[in-house]
């Protein structure tokens, strides 16, 4: 089945518009070999890739447009944006992260904790990993002072959520000839 994004476009049947990419590292080389061979943008959701496979996305980007994010919910990008002021205000404060998923995912902690950790800068920062049951996805970042705490909580209810983000994402990226976007991109612009 063929889900035509760009109306106004020539589709040939035989040549994608872009791929989507949201298996696992494994398949890397074959998503990067397949963006070449047809010369189509790229979404890529694939946690727990290397500096050295960020560093080939983005000489990737020189010649198609990539964007890229371990998380496609635009929920979560606001939970980003209200981290990096908090965190601004309340630099002396303890910081931990916790984050639940279900059972069968892959990596530990998640990709969205590890994005969150990057907003808090270079303190140091606890992040507890839950495997339980069928949960989509659960980040509370908790910053305790010494007299109160502040907890920010973002609550997948449906991996719907993450499939509209990559909707979102392939709309923003059929208008682009190339560079290296993130999701905050595609959200909020540049």
């Amino acid at each position: 089945m063929v889900y035509e994004l760009d109306s106004n476009k020539e589709v040939k049947n035989d040549v994608p518009q872009l791929l989507i990419d949201c298996s696992l590292p494994s398949a890397f080389i074959k998503t990067i070999e397949l963006v070449k061979q047809f010369n189509i943008p790229l979404v890529i959701a694939t946690t727990g890739l290397t500096e050295n496979e960020l560093q080939k996305l983005k000489d990737l980007s020189a010649n198609v447009p990539v964007v890229q994010s371990s998380n496609f919910s635009i929920g979560v990008q606001v939970l980003l944006k209200v981290t990096e002021m908090a965190n601004d205000v309340l630099n002396d404060w303890d910081v931990e992260i916790s984050e639940t998923h279900h059972r069968f995912k892959k990596d530990k902690p998640s990709g969205t904790a590890l994005m969150i950790k990057d907003k808090l800068g270079s303190k140091p920062v606890n992040i507890s990993s839950l495997r339980l049951g069928n949960i989509v996805g659960d980040h509370t970042i908790t910053f305790g002072g010494l007299g109160d705490t502040i907890s920010i909580t973002h609550h997948a209810i449906s991996r719907r959520t993450f499939a509209e983000g990559i909707l979102k994402s392939a709309e923003f990226v059929l208008k682009k000839k190339n560079g290296f976007y993130s999701f905050k991109e595609v959200i909020f612009g540049s």
